[in-house]
C-alpha cells in the first residue's frame, strides 16, 4: 500500500511548516498574537540567519509548486497559491539585502520597541521572566544591525544621510535618558505569582547592560562609519545604489503582489491625482468657499477652524466615528468580528496605525493615533483615517482573518500589504457609500486621504526608479495634496527608507474596486455587496492575483 501523502495532506503539512517557520523567525510577532512558545526569543538580523530564512522559503516554495493543483479543493488551492506567492516574493526581497542600508527613523527598533513593550502580554510568571532574555536579544539585534550596515559599506551600498542623522538624534535621546525611565520598562501588567520587584530589577539590569550597550554600538557605527559617506538628499532612492533597480522591482513585487512596473505605477499615480482635482473642485465651495484647487489646499492647511487643538479630541472623535460605523455594519457585511476595537493616543511612530487583537483574547484590536502635535491634524482628516485604520477598515479585515476557522494558521495572520492597505483605502470610499461621513468637510478629508495615497505612487517611484531628489518628492506632494509641508516631510522620509511599501495602498484599492466592478457586471441585479465583501474578507490576506481568482469563483 502506498504511503505517499495525498495532495491535501501535502498542502496541509506545508502550510503548517510555513507557519512554524514564520513563528520561529518572527518570535515577537508570535508573542503579540498570543503564541508564548518562545517568549524569550527576539528576531535575528545577521547575514547567516537571513541566508537560512531565504533557503527555507525557497525550499517551501519548491515543494508547494510540486504539489499538483488538480484535485485540490478551493481552500487547498488558495493555501498553495498564497504560500507560493509569499515565499517567492519574500525570499526574493530578502535576497536584495536591504538590511545593509536599513536605517529607519520612522519604524526602526528605537521607535517601535518601546511601543511593543507596552503590548506584549505577560500571562504567566514564565512569560514575564522570559522578557529579560528577549531584551537581551534586542541588545544583540542592534549589534547585528550595525554589522549588516558595515557589510553594506563594503558593497558600496549606503543609507540616506537624513535617515542616519535623524536616527542618531533618536538614539542619543534614548541613551541620554535614565535607565529607570527607559520605554522598555513600561510593560503590560505583570502576572500574579511573580516577584515583581526582583523582576523589574532584572529588566532594568538587562536594559542597562545589554540593550543600551548594543544601541550605543549601533550609534557609533552610524556616527563614525556611515554619516560622512551616506547618500545625500539628491540621491535618496534605490536607483542610486549598485543593483538598486532590481532591489526596487523586488520591493514593488512584494508590496503590491503584482507585476506592475515602476513606470506603470508612476503613471497610475499621475492619472489618479488628476482625477481627484475635479472632485476637490466640486466640494470646495461648500467647504472653503472656492473651487480653485490651490485655494482649497491652502484653506485646508491654514484655517485654524479646520485643525484640532488637543490630543484627546483626536481620540474622542475617532471613537465617535467608529461607533457610528459599527452601527451600520450589518447592512454591508455578512460576518462581523468578535473582538472589540479601541482607540489609543501615542506620541511615537506613524501618524496612525493599527494592531490586531491577540488570538487568545488577551488584547482587542487597537487603532493608534499620534497625538504629539494635534494642530497638525486637520479635522477633515480624522474620519477617513478612523474608517481606514479601525472600522470598517483594518479591524474588520485583520480580525475576521484571525477568527477564521478551517484555514491554516498562517493565512489568518499573514500580512499582505496590497491586500490589507488596499482594503483600508477601499473602505474610506465605502464609508462614503454607507453615508458615514458627517458632512462635506469630512468628505473632503476622504479626498485628502486619496491625494496622499495617489501622490505616494508618484513620489515613491519618482525617488526609487526615476532618481528624484528628496526635495523634488516633497515639492510634488505639497503641490498636489492639502498636506502641510511639515506633514509631507516625514511621509517622504518614510517612503525613502521603506521603498515600495507606500505603493501598496492605491494599487490594492484600484484592484479591489476593479474586482467589484467586474463582479457587478457579471451578476447584474443579482450582485450583493455583502457577498462581495465576504468573498474579499473570508479567506485571509491574499495576494491580489489570488484574491481576483477567489472573487471570480465566488461571484461568477
Amino acid at each position: 500500500m502506498s504511503t505517499d501523502p495525498t495532495p491535501h495532506e501535502s498542502v496541509t503539512r506545508l502550510a503548517e511548516e510555513y507557519w512554524q517557520h514564520h513563528l520561529a523567525t518572527n518570535p515577537t510577532s508570535a508573542h503579540l498574537i498570543g503564541d508564548y512558545r518562545a517568549p524569550g526569543e527576539f528576531e535575528r538580523g545577521d547575514r547567516a540567519s537571513e541566508d537560512a530564512d531565504v533557503a527555507a522559503l525557497r525550499d517551501l516554495a519548491q515543494r508547494a509548486e510540486a504539489v499538483p493543483a488538480d484535485g485540490l479543493d478551493e481552500q487547498d488551492r488558495i493555501t498553495r497559491a498564497v504560500l507560493l506567492d509569499d515565499a517567492r516574493s519574500r525570499s526574493a526581497l530578502l535576497e536584495e539585502r536591504l538590511a545593509e542600508i536599513a536605517v529607519d527613523p520612522i519604524f526602526g527598533p528605537q521607535v517601535t520597541m518601546p511601543l511593543l513593550a507596552g503590548m506584549l502580554a505577560l500571562p504567566t510568571p514564565e512569560v514575564a521572566e522570559a522578557l529579560v532574555d528577549k531584551y537581551a536579544g534586542v541588545g544583540r539585534s542592534y549589534r547585528e544591525a550595525a554589522q549588516r550596515l558595515r557589510e553594506g559599506v563594503a558593497a558600496g551600498r549606503l543609507p540616506a544621510a537624513f535617515a542616519v542623522e535623524d536616527t542618531l538624534v533618536q538614539l542619543e535621546r534614548i541613551l541620554g535618558t535614565p535607565v529607570a525611565d527607559d520605554g522598555l520598562l513600561l510593560t503590560t501588567r505583570p502576572p500574579d505569582g511573580l516577584d515583581v520587584d526582583g523582576w523589574k530589577a532584572r529588566l532594568r539590569q538587562v536594559v542597562e547592560h545589554e540593550v543600551r550597550p548594543g544601541m550605543a554600538a549601533y550609534r557609533d557605527v552610524l556616527r563614525d562609519e556611515l554619516l560622512e559617506h551616506a547618500r545625500s538628499d539628491e540621491r535618496v532612492g534605490l536607483t542610486h545604489l549598485p543593483g538598486g533597480d532590481a532591489s526596487y522591482a523586488a520591493a514593488l513585487r512584494y508590496f503590491t503582489t503584482t507585476d506592475k512596473s515602476a513606470q506603470e505605477i508612476h503613471d497610475l499615480g499621475l492619472e489618479t491625482v488628476a482625477a481627484l482635482a475635479e472632485e476637490y473642485r466640486a466640494l470646495g465651495p461648500d467647504v472653503v468657499g472656492t473651487d480653485d484647487l490651490q485655494g482649497i489646499f491652502d484653506a485646508l492647511r491654514t484655517d485654524p477652524a479646520l485643525h484640532f487643538e488637543r490630543g484627546e479630541q483626536l481620540v474622542e472623535a475617532s471613537e465617535v466615528a467608529m461607533a457610528r460605523a459599527w452601527e451600520a455594519m450589518p447592512d454591508w457585511f455578512e460576518v462581523l468580528p468578535q473582538a472589540p476595537c479601541g482607540v489609543q493616543g501615542t506620541t511615537t511612530g506613524a501618524k496612525a496605525f493599527y494592531f490586531p487583537p491577540a488570538s487568545d483574547g488577551s488584547r482587542g484590536g487597537t487603532f493608534f493615533i499620534n497625538v504629539e502635535d494635534p494642530s497638525s491634524w486637520g479635522t477633515f482628516e480624522l474620519e477617513s483615517m478612523a474608517f481606514h485604520e479601525g472600522i470598517p477598515g483594518h479591524h474588520l479585515q485583520l480580525t475576521i482573518a484571525g477568527e477564521l476557522t478551517g484555514v491554516p494558521e498562517f493565512r489568518k495572520h499573514l500580512h499582505n500589504a496590497a491586500y490589507a492597505e488596499g482594503w483600508g483605502l477601499y473602505t474610506e470610499r465605502l464609508a462614503d457609500e454607507m453615508g458615514l461621513y458627517s458632512g462635506p468637510v469630512d468628505r473632503i478629508g476622504m479626498l485628502a486621504a486619496d491625494s496622499m495615497r495617489a501622490c505616494r505612487l508618484v513620489v515613491d517611484t519618482g525617488m526609487h526608479a526615476l532618481g528624484w531628489s528628496r526635495r523634488e518628492a516633497i515639492d510634488y506632494m505639497v503641490a498636489h495634496s492639502p498636506l502641510r509641508e511639515s506633514m509631507v516631510r516625514p511621509e517622504i522620509d518614510r517612503y525613502a527608507v521603506t521603498p515600495g511599501q507606500a505603493c501598496s495602498y492605491m494599487v490594492g484599492r484600484v484592484e479591489i474596486q476593479r474586482m467589484r466592478a467586474e463582479a457587478q457586471a457579471r451578476q447584474g441585479e443579482g450582485f450583493s455587496v455583502k457577498a462581495f465583501h465576504s468573498a474579499v474578507l473570508d479567506s485571509g490576506s491574499l495576494p491580489l492575483g489570488v484574491l481576483d481568482d477567489v472573487v471570480r469563483s465566488r461571484l461568477s
